[in-house]
Parts: structure tokens; C-alpha cells; sequence
């Protein structure tokens, strides 16, 4: 067989995704928050993206030129009509007041100049003015003082403390080390390997910190934390060392155990687990922790006056840009060539950005209203009555691909009337019948289980079996394992803990 070459035409179609349409897929699955700060950051770096604020403020007047001041013409008398001496030493002189400490040394404004208007303006309330608390809408954030973090209320307590310069510092790398909640998250051995000091010395810096408020900070592990605590309160005798040393039997609920290898009877166990609940399990959340953003809404969801339900956007959290025509046409007219490819690049971008809000904003609207479509019954009698759903079934009914409609779910949410809920909470896979009929919702059954979880008695705790076969007079067929990875979903115990925990809390009710 001859091999050779020869030079061929072949047609054929591909999917080409341009960086304009990579962006707009990114886009639509940003959440609120992040939208609003892609939208920021578009705005600094593109001069001809604005914000759109004709709904916001009154309609603007045409440009007549500069504008001039209001003045009124001064009655007799009126002190506003009289000359006021403008140097610090002449007021100082006529008033017999000394300004020393009154007011910062400024370089004199005259009347006259074009610098009048401008001064005139800054003393009349223009943007040269400084906040005030007599403005009509102050800004009460910046008077109110930044409150002090955990690592800065350990290291001013260090300051304070009179150790040597080798133990603070190790105290100091210790504190660095400490979360948010109070823990240390290195290991002593680690920590004096790295620093090249005794490990006998990073025992002594740790009983340094130990020492500090709030009580049980620097703690390894919440057994050692509960003992500091314990301590302080000169509450950490044998039965209490004993009691802290088997937190897992507690974790247990495995109570007679708890109390053999405490050497304790019934009620000194039961005062025992009162004076640890009124412990602190993370000391160092005090000083609160780093800013946790608001859910902001997507959607809302309210009831019609038809009876149905009205899907509406919420306005407040859609950014609203336009492209700033007029500044294009005026600059565009530039000779300079790398100027006009700036600008028409720019263009180009601003124009995208605003069409891929506009069809985000369809897109969610579409999608929340088939939702809210699918699972009416759930809006209307509750979580019990979710139905299942998919993302295909979403799609074809608006005609857009899975991959959209999951895109478009994420990271948005509805208000509703019955709370605030994820659009992915609507997605729920769906339970067969035992009866043959309609399906249920995964969800609708882990509500169920909650349900008959919370309304046993301490006598009758249902096991996984029991809720099966409760679950099935309720018509939904479901395997016992699928009830105990529910039940384990929902932070429920099993049948066994359940039932200790209820009986040890039988005798405290009936004393209280």
C-alpha cells in the first residue's frame, strides 16, 4: 500500500465559547452579593458604565451654565450685612475670645476671587463640608468604636503581664495560633520545633495564656477548656476530673457507665451536667467573629388576590448600569486611534454588561415562576405536600438546558411566606408510594420522620423499623436504611440515645 498526502476540505459545526459568553455563564450563577460586587468592580474600571439613577432621583434640569448662589438682600440691622473682619487676630481682638484650641488654623478665605463661589458653597453645605451630626441623614456608623477581636484582647493582656522577653514571646506566637473560638490550633511540640526552644518553655508560655480572659482560651481540646473553666470556679474535685475525662459516655448518653466511673449517685450525675451546660464550650466567640453577609432575596413570593401567587424580582438587589451613550459619541470622535480602540472596547463591554443583567434577570423570573408553578402545594399547605421535582422537569418547561436551570438556582433564593428558602430546596427526589399512587418528595418525608421523631414519649421511642412501618400507613414505601441516613441528615439520634436522654430528663422535670 502506497502512503501519500494529499490536501482536503472537510465542513463541519463546533460550539465556540467566546469570552463574552463565558462571562455570562459565570454571571448567572453569582449570588446577589457577588453580582453587586462584580457589578463595582466594573464600574471603576469602565469609564463608560454608570449607575442608573433615574428612578431614584428627581428628572434633571437642562444645563443653563454655571449656577450662582441664592442671595438675598440683607434688612437693616441684619448681622449677615455687616463686615466681618476675616483674620484670627482682628475676631480675637473685637470679641475678646481667644479661638486658641477652637478651631484649626486655616488659610483665610476672601470675598473675592473665583474662589468665593467654591468657599461659599463648602460653607453653605456643599461636598466640602465634613460630617456633621446636624445633617439630616449622619452617618452613625462612623462614631460608633471598632470593637476589640480576640487577638487583641490576649495581646494587650500580654503587655501587661510580667514574664521574661523569651516566655512572652512564645505566648505571643501562641496567641497567633488561638481561632476564633478560643483553641489552639498547633501543637506544643510543633511550636517549640519551629521556634528551636525547649518544649518545657512552650508549657510554661501556655500556662501564661491560660491565665487570661476569657477563661478557657488557649485550650487544646474542650476537655481542657472545661477544666480551666472548672478551675477558676474552684469546682474541679476528683468527680469533676473524672466526670471531664469521659465526655464520650456523656456524648452517649450512657448514663450508669458515667456515674460508676465517677463514684457518684443519680442526683450528684444530674447536678454534675447542670454545672457543665452553664460552661462555655467556645469562650473565644465573645468577640464575635468575621462579618457574615445578609441573604439577600432574589425573588419574592406573595399571594394573589386570584387566589394564586405572585413571582416578582426584588428590585433592591438588581444592580441597575446603562451604558453612557453621550460620553461615548463625544469621545469617540477622538483622532488618536488607540484612543478610539480603548473606547470602542469599553463600548463593546459596557453594552454586554448591561444585556447580561437584563437576561439574567428574565432568566431567574422564568425559572422562580415555574417553581413556584411546580410546588403550589407546598406554598399553600406546607412542607408536607412538597412534590418532587428535578431540574429536567424545570427545563422543559421554560425550554432551557439543565445546565442553565442549575446555574440559575444556585445561590438564589425566594421569600415566601413561609420563610426564606434556597431555590435548590424545591429540587427533591422523589419516594415511591406504598399504595401505588403519586410519588413523594425526599423532603416531605424528612419532615414526616422529624415529625413522628418529636412527638415520642419517653416510654415508646421509635425505632427505625417503627418509623418504617408508620411510614407506610402513611402510604410512603421507603427501606429502613433510607430512614436512618434521614434521620442521621437531621441530626437525630438513635432510638437507644433518644431513649436515655428522655429518661434522665424525666426526674429533673418532676423535681422542677
Amino acid at each position: 500500500m502506497a502512503l501519500g498526502q494529499k490536501l482536503m476540505m472537510r465542513q463541519s459545526q463546533s460550539l465556540v465559547m467566546t469570552p463574552q459568553l463565558l462571562q455570562a455563564i459565570k454571571l448567572l450563577q453569582l449570588s446577589t452579593t457577588e453580582l453587586q460586587a462584580f457589578v463595582e468592580t466594573e464600574l471603576e474600571r469602565n469609564p463608560l458604565l454608570e449607575r442608573d439613577s433615574r428612578d431614584d432621583e428627581g428628572p434633571i434640569a437642562p444645563d443653563t451654565g454655571p449656577m450662582e448662589p441664592a442671595r438675598t438682600e440683607a434688612s437693616p440691622g441684619d448681622w449677615a450685612s455687616e463686615d466681618m473682619p476675616a483674620d484670627r487676630a482682628t475676631l480675637e481682638r473685637e470679641t475678646g475670645t481667644s479661638f486658641e484650641n477652637a478651631f484649626p488654623d486655616e488659610a483665610v478665605v476672601t470675598q473675592d476671587g473665583p474662589q468665593a463661589e467654591s468657599a461659599y458653597w463648602n460653607l453653605s453645605g456643599g461636598s466640602g463640608r465634613g460630617p456633621s451630626l446636624d445633617d439630616d441623614d449622619p452617618n452613625l456608623e462612623a462614631y460608633i468604636a471598632a470593637g476589640s477581636t480576640l487577638h487583641e484582647h490576649l495581646a494587650s493582656q500580654l503587655g501587661c503581664c510580667d514574664t521574661d522577653d523569651l516566655t512572652r514571646l512564645i505566648a505571643g506566637q501562641i496567641i497567633d495560633q488561638i481561632d476564633q473560638t478560643g483553641y489552639l490550633l498547633e501543637t506544643l511540640a510543633s511550636l517549640a520545633e519551629r521556634l528551636g526552644v525547649p518544649l518545657k518553655r512552650c508549657e510554661i508560655a501556655l500556662e501564661v495564656v491560660h491565665g487570661f480572659s476569657p477563661t478557657g482560651v488557649g485550650a487544646r481540646n474542650l476537655a481542657e477548656c472545661l477544666r480551666l473553666q472548672l478551675r477558676e470556679r474552684d469546682r474541679l474535685d476528683p468527680a469533676m476530673d473524672a466526670f471531664i475525662s469521659h465526655l464520650d459516655l456523656l456524648a452517649k448518653r450512657e448514663f450508669a457507665t458515667l456515674r460508676r466511673a465517677c463514684g457518684v449517685d443519680e442526683d450528684d450525675l444530674a447536678d454534675m451536667i447542670a454545672e457543665i451546660r452553664r460552661l462555655d464550650p467556645k469562650p473565644g466567640l465573645i468577640f464575635g467573629s468575621s462579618m457574615i453577609d445578609a441573604i439577600v432575596p432574589d425573588v419574592h413570593v406573595r399571594p394573589a388576590s386570584d387566589g394564586g401567587w405572585q413571582v416578582e424580582l426584588n428590585s433592591d438587589a438588581l444592580p441597575r448600569v446603562v451604558a453612557n451613550r453621550s460620553f461615548y459619541a463625544r469621545v469617540s470622535r477622538n483622532p488618536d486611534k488607540a484612543a478610539r480602540s480603548f473606547v470602542d472596547e469599553h463600548w463593546t463591554n459596557a453594552n454586554w454588561i448591561v444585556r447580561s443583567l437584563e437576561q439574567r434577570a428574565r432568566t431567574i423570573l422564568k425559572v422562580a415562576t415555574e417553581i413556584v408553578r411546580q410546588q403550589d402545594a407546598f406554598f399553600t399547605y406546607g412542607v408536607a405536600h412538597l412534590r418532587p421535582l428535578n431540574l429536567k422537569i424545570i427545563a422543559d418547561a421554560v425550554q432551557l438546558h439543565e445546565s442553565t436551570i442549575s446555574r440559575v438556582t444556585a445561590n438564589k433564593y425566594m421569600a415566601t411566606p413561609r420563610g426564606l428558602f434556597e431555590m435548590k430546596y424545591f429540587f427533591s427526589t422523589a419516594i415511591a408510594a406504598s399504595d401505588g399512587g403519586a410519588s413523594v418528595s425526599a423532603e416531605a418525608v424528612r419532615f414526616r420522620i422529624k415529625q413522628l421523631i418529636h412527638a415520642e414519649e419517653a416510654q415508646s421511642i421509635l425505632s427505625d423499623d417503627a418509623i418504617v412501618d408508620k411510614l407506610r400507613e402513611m402510604g410512603i414505601d421507603i427501606a429502613r436504611r433510607t430512614v436512618a441516613k434521614y434521620r442521621e441528615g437531621l441530626g437525630i439520634a438513635s432510638s437507644s440515645i433518644r431513649r436515655r436522654e428522655k429518661l434522665a430528663a424525666m426526674p429533673r422535670a418532676k423535681a422542677g
